[in-house]
């Protein structure tokens, strides 16, 4: 007896979407498994009926996998939704179903993989994978001396400080470098925080594949060579997001912040929540006066003016003073 398997597999299998897609798919109420709205974490069992927006989805129409290098061009957006103008999919216009591995700037040009394996996607992406990424880029001018070391160093970024990479200096205001991270325009960023702006930015290399001759806007397959050492050094990557863990320097308990929430003490490392003054507790008999000591300029009366007089004198003063 068969297995089963997961349904987002299923679907991606058959080369209708990547599995990503494939759960929006199913969270949307779009598709139906046995004549039902699938749920998210249902499974497909040789013999069950998989309908996607109407259409009868079958293992008969799985397709082989399609695996392609193609050079962006600046101004193409890295895109499935055929709607938005100067997507990659229409200016492709592969006559099959495939979707973009990644990212690529609509500013940026260079290599880009598209395929119809939803399997292998989120395994080339995860950062914790280490795939590397190699870029030439150009900058607005001249770099500086130590350039290379602070950029392979790590640059602070709102996510944190990036990874280390290797950069070497190319020319005067040309550098290669190679990444194994993906943030949102990680390398644009980086350079201006060290005052740089980015003129030119080219992918030439993912992990084994070469962007090499290939014309800007042309595509072709990947070799049996190139796809093979591929799919070898994917093998046991794993598709799974790592449990993020928070960057940045803690702050030490004697740093604490001075203001909180009223009725709640200040926290280490924890923002501020308003800025009124933290109330303090009160003690039950403190021992000692918490006034401040008084100054010479403030008149201290002595105790012997408020000494009382005693009844007779008090009776002769009364006196005298009829």
């Amino acid at each position: 007896m068969s297995e089963s398997v997961s349904l987002n597999k299923f679907i991606s299998d058959t080369g209708y979407c990547s599995r990503r897609q494939a759960d929006e798919l199913i969270r949307a109420g779009r598709v139906l498994l046995n004549d039902k709205p699938a749920q998210p974490g249902n499974r497909y069992t040789p013999g069950d009926q998989v309908e996607v927006d109407g259409s009868l989805i079958t293992p008969d129409k799985k397709e082989k996998p399609v695996y392609l290098a193609f050079h962006k061009p600046v101004g193409i957006t890295t895109t499935t939704e055929e709607q938005v103008r100067d997507n990659i999919i229409s200016y492709i216009n592969y006559p099959k179903r495939i979707f973009p591995i990644g990212r690529l700037d609509k500013d940026s040009s260079g290599l880009i993989f598209l395929t119809n394996n939803g399997d292998i996607v989120n395994k080339l992406l995860r950062a914790g994978n280490e795939h590397e990424k190699e870029y030439i880029v150009r900058v607005n001018k001249p770099l500086a001396t130590g350039f290379a070391e602070k950029m392979s160093g790590g640059v602070p970024l709102s996510e944190g400080r990036t990874l280390p990479c290797k950069v070497q200096v190319l020319g005067r205001q040309q550098f290669r470098i190679t990444l194994v991270q993906g943030l949102n325009r990680q390398i644009r960023r980086m350079c201006e925080y060290l005052g740089y702006s980015v003129m030119t930015l080219q992918r030439v290399r993912i992990m084994n594949v070469q962007l090499g001759k290939l014309a800007i806007g042309k595509w072709r397959y990947l070799s049996d060579t190139e796809l093979s050492a591929l799919l070898e050094s994917i093998k046991h990557s794993t598709g799974i997001a790592p449990k993020k863990v928070k960057t940045g320097r803690k702050i030490p308990a004697s740093h604490a912040p001075k203001f909180a929430r009223p009725g709640k003490p200040a926290q280490p490392g924890k923002p501020l929540q308003t800025g009124k003054p933290v109330q303090p507790a009160k003690a039950a008999k403190p021992a000692k006066s918490t006034k401040p000591a008084q100054t010479a300029k403030t008149p201290v009366k002595q105790e012997k003016d408020k000494k009382p007089i005693g009844k007779y004198k008090a009776f002769r003063q009364k006196g005298r003073s009829r």
